[in-house]
């Protein structure tokens, strides 16, 4: 959140002639001649930044602005890292808000979240809930009897029996509930044991999703609410410690009006007897409204797969289940490209269509994709070795992809990026650690596509030529890329971020994890960006660039550098030791997140680590 931002939705803004207004009088006239409905009409119609950023424009703006917030039915602030001061003024502004999302990685205490819970609050969104207690649940209850979601993520806490406590008592007092999230983050060994909460379960949950529970609680407790006439969820995520014939057996068995199903276990060792074969996804034909559906393994605590799924299983599966629209396996190491296209001859309605971690999917699966659905929006194929670039010879075909990710996918080379160049609907294009060189993303760049996330994290090849021609000559992807992930990239220096901070006009998340050789001239450079784009730029990932030198804190510290920064990553370099400066610098700007460990962006992947006096 930038300065004007945050002044205008904490109601700072207001000076002696009531806004943040244009000291052009002939502006302010001009906008008089528009009636007030227009430009509310004008106005709804714009996202939080954009309001906010209207707002400082001239005070008839302002006053617009001033009479939309306390209508607006949503409010959402999972891009901003509010401290509770700022959150409450901002929270009273939007009085009439039914939906709130809250990224709470500086909410110090259960009060800060408590303060603002009213019974008008129907979808409660709750992220990076790292310092708040499993107290907050009761809270919830009491305050928000109308609720009908609510998504929460917890750091592991320990004490699984006090979360189920105040759990129970949560779920007696929102009977209204519909969809309930419950993720425990940073947990080895605790599982939750949902199987007391049948006695307390809303009549109307649909939608249920619980991170992390044991295999075996969960079929007893799906056997014993099988038989209650109101339970009909339709949607079921869970985290598990495995995943089992019995367990699918038991879903399919016991939600006949299943149309989601998400499974992903973190075993400790090798599932012996109790582990996911073919005749477990031949069972899932009797799911018959199921239309997305994701099984993954993951090896975070032991390095093992679905060993007793073949070929037969996808047929099965393909088979039985022709209506998915969304498809995502993860850790089947025997299933070939035979198995894995059989899904996209079948599913002729697929939407997405993701595969992590397949050793012996081939170029072979996408051969000749004539006659496969069309609709795919969404493909990732994921730390897939054997792919080349031969892989997407045919993406041509598909109309209406948005979304392509080859991380981890080393045999992607630059006749890859010739294939994606004439997809031109692609805006989100991961190639992590593909064998790419400058020459490709000449290509990329020519094809002008409209991409706004772009990573090529890990690409070896490159250096900082390939960056010059990746932008340019005012390609569109000067104009539409706002995320761009260049680190492990040994061949970026200074030269490649001045080519950045010249040409990426709507630039706002940059990564420059482990690029060694960037220095504090590049930080500068950022900062002097023409037509002041510096202020656009709100995550700034500086993870082991031990390039830069401590010296760069006077750069933090100078107020119009770095404006609308919100989150600024420094684990492993030289400004690590400056958490003094820094904690003065973010009492100045309490919406400013300064990370000393070595998350990614926003900290979604580490802050359940963090400590109560980062």
């Amino acid at each position: 959140m930038d300065e004007t931002i945050k002044r205008h939705l904490t109601g700072e803004e207001r000076g002696g002639d009531g806004g943040g207004g244009s000291s052009d009088g002939d502006f302010e006239s001009s906008m008089d001649r528009f009636p007030n409905h227009i430009i509310i009409n004008v106005l709804e119609k714009m996202d939080l930044v954009s309001l906010c950023t209207a707002a400082c424009v001239s005070p008839t703006f302002n006053s617009a602005v001033a009479y939309i917030l306390p209508s607006l039915p949503s409010f959402d602030l999972s891009g901003f890292y509010l401290d509770e001061e700022t959150l409450k003024h901002v929270v009273h502004r939007v009085q009439g808000a039914k939906s709130l999302t809250i990224d709470c990685l500086q909410m110090k205490n259960d009060s800060s979240i408590i303060n603002i819970l009213s019974d008008h609050i129907e979808d409660l969104s709750l992220l990076k809930c790292s310092h708040l207690s499993y107290d907050i649940l009761r809270a919830i209850g009491e305050r928000c009897p109308n609720l009908r979601s609510l998504l929460i993520e917890f750091a592991g806490l320990g004490a699984p029996d006090l979360l189920r406590m105040k759990l129970t008592g949560m779920l007696q007092k929102v009977s209204l509930l519909e969809s309930l999230s419950i993720k425990i983050r940073g947990t080895l060994r605790d599982v939750f044991d949902v199987r007391p909460l049948v006695a307390f379960l809303p009549e109307g949950l649909k939608k249920l999703k619980l991170q992390q529970t044991g295999e075996m609680f969960f079929v007893v407790w799906l056997h014993t609410v099988r038989d209650i006439p109101w339970f009909k969820l339709q949607s079921l995520s869970l985290v598990l410690d495995v995943i089992s014939d019995g367990l699918i057996r038991t879903v399919v068995d016991s939600l006949p009006l299943l149309v989601e199903l998400d499974l992903e276990d973190i075993p400790f060792m090798e599932p012996s007897v109790r582990d996911l074969t073919n005749i477990g996804l031949q069972s899932l034909k009797y799911c018959r409204h199921l239309i997305a559906l994701s099984i993954v393994r993951s090896r975070k605590n032991f390095p093992t797969s679905f060993t007793r799924v073949d070929n037969i299983g996808m047929f099965l599966l393909s088979e039985g289940c022709r209506g998915l629209e969304s498809v995502k396996l993860g850790g089947f190491v025997k299933v070939t490209e035979a198995g894995f296209s059989s899904i996209l001859y079948s599913c002729l309605n697929l939407k997405k269509f993701e595969v992590l971690t397949s050793p012996l999917l081939s170029d072979l699966a996408f051969d000749n994709m004539i006659g496969v659905a069309r609709s795919l929006i969404e493909l990732r194929l994921v730390s897939c070795r054997l792919l080349t670039s031969e892989a997407f010879e045919d993406l041509s075909l598909f109309s209406k992809l948005e979304v392509i990710d080859t991380s981890g996918c080393r045999s992607i080379g630059d006749p890859c990026l010739f294939y994606i160049s004439s997809v031109t609907t692609v805006t989100k294009l991961n190639l992590a650690e593909a064998d790419i060189t400058d020459t490709g993303l000449a290509i990329l760049g020519k094809g002008n596509l409209p991409i706004a996330h772009l990573c090529i994290r890990g690409c070896k090849r490159v250096t900082d030529k390939g960056i010059q021609f990746l932008f340019h000559d005012e390609r569109k992807i000067c104009k539409t890329l706002s995320v761009l992930d260049v680190g492990r990239i040994a061949g970026i220096t200074d030269a490649a971020i001045f080519t950045i901070a010249s040409t990426a006009k709507a630039l706002t998340d940059l990564s420059l994890r482990f690029c060694f050789h960037v220095t504090d001239a590049a930080l500068k450079m950022l900062v002097n960006r023409p037509n002041n784009n510096s202020s656009q730029l709100q995550r700034l990932d500086l993870c082991n660039c031990r390039g830069l030198s401590d010296d760069l804190i006077m750069l933090f510290q100078h107020k119009s550098a770095f404006r609308g920064l919100r989150w600024l990553g420094v684990g492993r370099n030289p400004l690590v030791n400056k958490r003094e400066d820094f904690s003065k610098i973010c009492k100045a700007r309490p919406w400013f997140v300064v990370c000393f460990d070595d998350c990614e962006f926003g900290c979604h992947d580490g802050w359940q680590y963090h400590k109560s006096d980062d």
